[in-house]
């Protein structure tokens, strides 16, 4: 790699030492620059596009990115009020909806959202939409990729220094990427630890209620999954929201944890009388 990026990576190591979440306010290792990992993902993502052409043109397609960017001016507007935009300066929205009968959806570092129709019989409508939206664009606010990769490079080092690794392996800090993301032609994404699924649940729902979407929408929509999940099908939607369910906290306590941070969340809702 070049020498600006190991002068980047140098003078990354010293400010993450000390950086925080959004929100939560809780200490995270992220060793990448993020403008790294925004390269990584914009390459995928647009690889991942040429083999799933998005949606174009349907109600459907104009709902996800509605209510992507209305998250969206959420995100912008907490980030600059508490003095964090320098977090999201590179960002490049976009918003897509793929055909698959998968339940899912991710976003990548810097924006780049995109929903399965699997997913909408579930979500129901704009409502139940802004929680999944808001959870993933919260697992990107809050740099988790940055974090899995960080930890992966680090035991991928094995002990050599790591802007060394860094320099002498990138084909293999790529390939890193590609298989903790997983993108593929049947999607599939990062597999977050359970403590990040928690914290993108919380900033989701802070997201979403700034949005002016009713967080409470969470628990009926998880309650729904829950429902899914449980019907004992070993295919179609019910394989997929298995999948997607497998690497998240259990249902019940998921449900609790929510029930738990509403209040919070709850503080930041503004009703939008537009909000579709």
């Amino acid at each position: 790699m070049k020498l600006k990026f190991l002068k980047a990576f140098a003078i990354v190591l010293l400010l993450n030492a000390c950086a925080k979440v959004p929100i939560t306010n809780r200490n995270q290792m992220t060793l990448l620059p993020e403008s790294e990992m925004i390269s990584m993902s914009l390459t995928s993502y647009r690889e991942f596009l040429q083999q799933n052409p998005p949606v174009i043109g349907s109600a459907d397609a104009a709902m996800v990115k509605n209510v992507g960017i209305k998250i969206q001016n959420s995100v912008t507007q907490y980030m600059r009020k508490n003095k964090m935009s320098d977090r999201i300066k590179n960002y490049k929205w976009e918003y897509n909806l793929v055909n698959s009968k998968e339940v899912n959806a991710w976003c990548m570092p810097g924006g780049k959202v995109v929903v399965y129709s699997g997913l909408l019989p579930i979500t129901q409508n704009d409502q139940g939409l802004a929680i999944v939206m808001g959870h993933e664009i919260a697992h990107a606010i809050a740099r988790h990729g940055n974090e899995r990769m960080s930890q992966a490079l680090l035991a991928s080092a094995g002990g050599m220094a790591l802007d060394l690794y860094l320099s002498q392996k990138p084909e293999a800090t790529r390939n890193l990427f590609m298989g903790l993301y997983g993108l593929g032609a049947t999607g599939g994404i990062l597999a977050y630890s359970r403590n990040q699924e928690t914290e993108a649940d919380k900033l989701g729902l802070v997201f979403a209620a700034m949005a002016g979407y009713d967080p409470r929408t969470a628990i009926s929509f998880w309650q729904r999954m829950a429902q899914k999940s449980g019907s004992g099908s070993s295919g179609g939607i019910d394989y997929y929201i298995k999948k997607y369910t497998s690497t998240h906290p259990p249902d019940d306590v998921r449900i609790k944890d929510l029930q738990e941070f509403m209040p919070e969340a709850m503080k930041y809702y503004k009703p939008a009388t537009a909000a579709k």
